[in-house]
């Protein structure tokens, strides 16, 4: 399990069983006396990330106005979704194959969801679209694309974020 997630945090997104044993310094056979294939190792992955990653998600909003709680849901989202990163990647490319890491995947995306109407229960009483927009802002995909295709760095990325999280919605849009 070490080995793996080793493999994955050094950016080794599709690691194959060999090249586990290999870091594990075991033999294939040794890996495969342990775990059933490679989806019980991913299983055991997000186990492991959901013990050490949750957290940061953890807690009840403050009592604040709505913008202080906006901007604190939008910082720990991102220290959440630096903390997942390599991890989360590696399953976006293997979801396809694996129907274990397309269940965390949901979950995940549920959860997230369900958060941001908890932290800002006003987006109840708008537009759906902006609601769906806001989702998407505050998404690891949002996050990913800003850090990796556009090669943000983690203060500008952030700071990308926050204004398109923050920015008040036009008259229109209420």
């Amino acid at each position: 399990m070490q080995a793996l997630l080793e493999l994955v945090g050094d950016g080794i997104l599709q690691p194959t069983a060999q090249q586990v044993a290999e870091t594990a310094g075991a033999g294939i056979r040794s890996v495969f006396r342990h775990v059933a294939d490679m989806d019980s190792l991913f299983a055991e992955m997000d186990a492991r990330l959901e013990a050490e990653a949750l957290p940061l998600l953890r807690g009840d909003p403050p009592a604040a106005g709505v913008e202080k709680r906006a901007r604190m849901l939008a910082l720990r989202r991102i220290a959440f979704f630096e903390k997942i990163a390599p991890h989360k990647r590696s399953g976006t490319i293997q979801r396809w194959r694996s129907e274990f890491l397309r269940g965390p995947h949901g979950a995940l995306v549920r959860a997230l969801r369900a958060d941001l109407l908890r932290w800002l229960p006003e987006l109840r009483r708008v537009p759906a679209d902006l609601v769906e927009a806001l989702d998407l802002a505050l998404s690891f995909e949002a996050w990913d694309r800003l850090r990796t295709d556009q090669r943000l760095g983690r203060d500008r990325a952030r700071d990308a974020i926050l204004r398109t999280f923050l920015s008040p919605p036009s008259a229109r849009d209420r």
